[in-house]
């Protein structure tokens, strides 16, 4: 990529890029998948030359909950409907910060304690839009994606978790 480049167009050396609020697939990155993740590559998906920070968020699955030892997560999702709801999340977070790349990538299928389910990742000019996006990117995520986990323990009960209620008006816009 050239160096004056950013977001798929030129701006001045020296200036910083002026970033759109248009999600582009070429730097907004969504996954969802049966085959483990991997932290290093979204950092790669989300480097960019013009980036002062990169922020990301790693959900792995713990041992315990409310008391209980779990053995391990499944997941299931409605991709289509996911991908479409991304988009929108995308958006709303671009209208907000001014990034130059995002990642969000989360597991299908059984997950084991200690395994990685969910990655988000947000490159921008300065830690704060990076750092503010990705909470408001995973905030989202739990709260909007058409993704479903079921907690299976080690007293042989499972349950399925519904979608996080989360206040998203408690993120604030960098850009304004």
């Amino acid at each position: 990529m050239d160096k004056n480049a950013c977001c798929n167009h030129q701006h001045p050396p020296g200036e910083l890029p002026k970033h759109h609020e248009n999600v582009d697939e070429s730097h907004d990155h969504f996954l969802i998948s049966s085959e483990p993740l991997s932290l290093d590559r979204a950092c790669a998906l989300v480097r960019d030359d013009a980036a002062g920070a990169i922020s990301t968020f790693e959900g792995t699955t713990r041992s315990t909950f409310n008391g209980k030892g779990v053995v391990r997560l499944e997941y299931e999702a409605y991709e289509p409907m996911a991908k479409k709801e991304w988009l929108k999340i995308t958006q709303e977070a671009r209208s907000k910060y001014l990034l130059l790349s995002t990642v969000m990538h989360h597991r299908i299928g059984e997950v084991a304690v200690g395994q990685t389910s969910v990655i988000v990742a947000a490159s921008s000019a300065h830690r704060a839009d990076a750092i503010n996006a990705v909470h408001f990117l995973i905030d989202s995520l739990k709260a909007r994606l058409p993704i479903w986990k079921k907690e299976l323990l080690d007293d042989g009960t499972d349950t399925w978790k519904q979608n996080e209620p989360v206040d998203l008006d408690a993120h604030r816009s960098t850009t304004n």
